[in-house]
This record gives C-alpha cells, structure tokens and sequence, in this order.
C-alpha cells in the first residue's frame, strides 16, 4: 500500500501485517494533527482497549510542523521536531493498544488546499480497506481550520466510497472548540471515563506540546469532567468524563445532503431554543 506523499509511516504495535491490521479495525479515526486523536476520539480507543474483538486504528493527516516549540525544543530543527511528534504519536498509539497507527505527512497547507486531491484519495484508500464500523473526525464547527478542512476531507472522501465500504457512523468531536452549546438532541455523548490513567497517559506523552506551554493534559481531562458535570443540572452525574460530538453520519449516507445547510441546521436550533428561552423568561 503506497501513499500519495513522501515520509509517511505507518506504526503498528503488536507487528502484525499492515493489511491484517487495517481489515480488523472496527473503529477508526482521522485527524489533522498527532495529539489530536487522543483528545477527541477516547471513547473509541477505550472500547478497543485490551479487547482482541474490537480494534482502533488512527490516521493523523499532517506532519505537526506549525505547533509552538516550547523552551525546551526551541533548539530543533523542523525536521527534527516532525519526527519528535511522530514518535510521540507512536508511543500514544502503543500505550492505547491500537491496530495501527498512519502518519500520512502532509503540510498544514496542503491539507487547507480545498484543490487537494490527494488526502482524500489516501483516505478512501485506507478507509476502503478497513471498512470501520465507526469513523471520529473534527466537527464541522472547529475554529481551528486545519481541523475544519479535514473534517471536509474525511467526508468527501466516505462520499466518494461505495455505501458498501462506508462506515456505520461518522461523529465529528471536539479539539478546537467545545460542542456544550449545541441542543440536547443534536449532543453525540461519549463516556470517556474507562481507564482514566490510560485517558492522561494518551496525552501526557505529547511532551512536545505541553512543554510549550500548552497544558493539553489538564484542559482535556477538565473539559471531559466538566461535560459530564454540566450535563444536567437535574440529576446526579451518570458518567464521570464525557466528550461532546455531532452526528456526521447523513452526510455519508446522502452526498446529496449540502453541508453549509446541514450546518446552519444546528445553528439554527440552538438560535431557536435560546430564544424560546429568553422569550420564556421575560
């Protein structure tokens, strides 16, 4: 298997062949950045965990070059710190048991370019052969525009599949922005709470990013907690971490579906039910 840009890796901890890896993974995600999938697709990595039926391969889009340094990498070339962030990515991947793990390479530029083609012909690929029942990725609603772009290119890449080879279910989660805003009934809620010392292991091995002062290890763990805490404020807490998503899936079973639309879509019922409220109250 071959992919479209110079430098790719593909990380598999228990040795077994790329092929076997992919055909048994049943949950997948696909992200911009190395870090990023320890941070918003938990839950899938804990249900694979130790759980020989169930497998959780990552896919990270991009080389992480554009990530602040920090003091103690400040002396590290480019190169050196792309592969600083592999390594991390790596090690995340054999703490969490995954199937695999894909560094596909890509710049921050290439991956914003709207024109390119070559993200998403790596992705069908991949996504093709594994055929997971599940696919996380960043919501359609993350400010951070890397995030955004890939989000786009997961979805028009399962729209250029076959419905045989798409997933089940595509969730779109949280980095660069919380997902608490949206209306209960548009909240994806995911239990983040199994192995908590697996969930703060994930992160912590991003040296790179926390030691540029980026306390990713306390904001993702806090914003879990405080999801779970502030889900009602009617009820004892059900779950003790929690990570907010959006359900991408329509838009992979019907490409027809128009994304600004289905977009505007949770806006508007979040518009609509804060309003009702405030008309409520006066």
């Amino acid at each position: 298997m071959e992919f479209m840009k110079a430098g790719y890796e593909v990380f598999i901890p228990d040795g077994k062949d790329l092929n076997e890896a992919l055909e048994r993974t049943t949950h997948m995600a696909v992200s911009a950045h190395p870090d990023d999938i320890e941070i918003m697709a938990y839950q899938g990595i804990a249900e694979c965990f130790n759980n020989n039926s169930k497998w959780f391969t990552g896919i990270v889009v991009t080389d992480g070059a554009g990530s602040s340094k920090g003091e103690f990498y400040s002396s590290f070339s480019d190169d050196e710190f792309v592969n600083i962030r592999k390594l991390e990515q790596k090690k995340a991947a054999f703490v969490g048991e995954y199937s695999l793990a894909a560094m596909l390479n890509y710049t921050s530029s290439e991956a914003k370019d709207p024109c390119n083609t070559e993200i998403i012909n790596d992705l069908k690929m991949l996504i093709s052969k594994a055929k997971p029942d599940i696919i996380y990725t960043h919501n359609i609603f993350d400010r951070h525009k890397t995030h955004l772009s890939i989000a786009l290119k997961v979805i028009n890449a399962i729209r250029e599949l076959p419905p045989s080879e798409r997933p089940k279910k595509l969730y779109g989660c949280e980095v660069w922005r919380s997902l608490d805003w949206l209306v209960f009934s548009d909240r994806v809620i995911f239990d983040a709470s199994a192995n908590p010392n697996i969930a703060s292991a994930l992160i912590e091995v991003y040296n790179s990013q926390i030691s540029g002062n980026k306390e990713y290890h306390k904001a993702t763990i806090g914003r879990r907690h405080a999801n779970a805490t502030f889900h009602s404020s009617n009820s004892a807490d059900s779950i003790e971490n929690s990570i907010l998503g959006m359900d991408l899936t329509p838009l992979i079973v019907d490409p027809s579906i128009d994304i600004i639309a289905f977009a505007r879509g949770f806006i508007e019922r979040f518009n609509m039910e804060a309003v009702d409220n405030i008309k409520n109250a006066l």
